[in-house]
């Protein structure tokens, strides 16, 4: 039954355009659930390290917490602002949303492919989709008509094109050692000689890459789009009810999505003893959001003046010289 799901392996037929179908629906219901509880887990792994509880009410150990939360969104009555632009407002959540949904496709999540496109463009796929969701961004801050909305968008914008940069180069690292853009080619590469993850050659590209996906990810200490102490709360001020929602959903798809990338291009994906592949996917993904969690609750928001700079005169530098280092290691070695 699994092998339906492999469709890597089928031809695209109205068999396997079901199987797709169905796959994308249990992968949205697993997704779903994921972002359910790393909210949850966000919320109590924060509240440990600064000596509160966190949510324990809804629920034991509040479990449910997020299950009402996202119940109250959904029944929150939809309010459009009077000088918005209705027709962008409306739309723009899910145009923020379902790029980061469609990335997901090509995330290897197991050893034997299932729920994954195996695009031989896949990084290249991953990152022109990802690109998308600043559209979504920038149409809701400038339709809601609102001052603070739009000026979050705006950082929005600069922020996630100025770190797509050096994001898309330190990947450029370990497609140059793999040999492909195909990212279950790029797991199944981290298995030959010297049988090390591309996480140790790569360790200057892993580090840009950290740092420029918290910065794509809007999360602190680059969260300055959202930045409640300056912007209410940023591009999304204006928006209530379930198309809130979209929004929250979309930033939270896109830490499973990237945790999962990063695991895929850094940390030898399913690869490891003993235990089920899937497994270890679960375990380097988690990882990557505990890290994501673990910043968020200790690092302070960055000035916005140092943002941009930090990114053309830090981060591209790093980058480029990570890329010449891994060219002359291809050339001699």
């Amino acid at each position: 039954m699994f092998d339906w799901f492999d469709w890597s392996a089928h031809p695209l037929n109205v068999q396997t355009f079901l199987a797709m179908l169905i796959g994308s629906l249990i992968v949205l219901g697993v997704v779903l659930g994921c972002v359910t509880y790393a909210i949850l887990l966000e919320r109590k792994i924060i509240g440990y390290m600064q000596l509160r509880i966190g949510p324990n009410r809804v629920g034991p150990w509040g479990l449910f917490q997020t299950i009402a939360d996202v119940l109250k969104l959904l029944l929150k009555e939809d309010i459009i602002p009077n000088k918005a632009d209705k027709t962008l407002f409306a739309i723009a959540p899910i145009i923020s949303y379902a790029p980061a949904f469609m990335v997901l496709a090509v995330v290897p999540f197991t050893a034997s492919h299932l729920f994954t496109a195996g695009l031989d463009v896949g990084i290249l796929y991953y990152i022109a989709l990802s690109a998308i969701s600043v559209i979504g961004i920038v149409l809701g801050g400038w339709a809601s008509n609102n001052k603070y909305a739009i000026i979050g968008a705006l950082r929005s914008a600069a922020q996630m094109i100025s770190y797509e940069i050096p994001l898309a180069m330190s990947i450029l690292g370990v497609v140059l050692m793999a040999g492909s853009l195909n990212i279950v080619k790029i797991v199944e590469a981290q298995k030959n000689f010297p049988y090390v993850w591309y996480v140790v050659p790569q360790i200057l590209g892993f580090i840009v890459f950290l740092i420029a996906a918290t910065a794509e990810l809007s999360r602190a200490p680059f969260d300055l789009p959202e930045s409640e102490s300056e912007l209410v709360s940023g591009y999304f001020t204006e928006y209530s009810g379930f198309r809130f929602a979209f929004y929250m959903l979309a930033e939270y798809v896109y830490l499973i999505a990237m945790s999962g990338l990063a695991a895929a291009l850094f940390f030898g994906g399913w690869s490891g003893p003993l235990l089920p592949g899937w497994l270890w996917y679960v375990i380097k993904a988690g990882a990557f959001i505990f890290l994501m969690f673990w910043t968020r609750a200790t690092m302070p928001r960055i000035r916005v003046d140092q943002l941009m700079s930090f990114s053309w005169k830090v981060l591209i530098p790093l980058a480029l010289l990570n890329l010449l280092l891994t060219a002359t290691w291809k050339i001699f070695f």
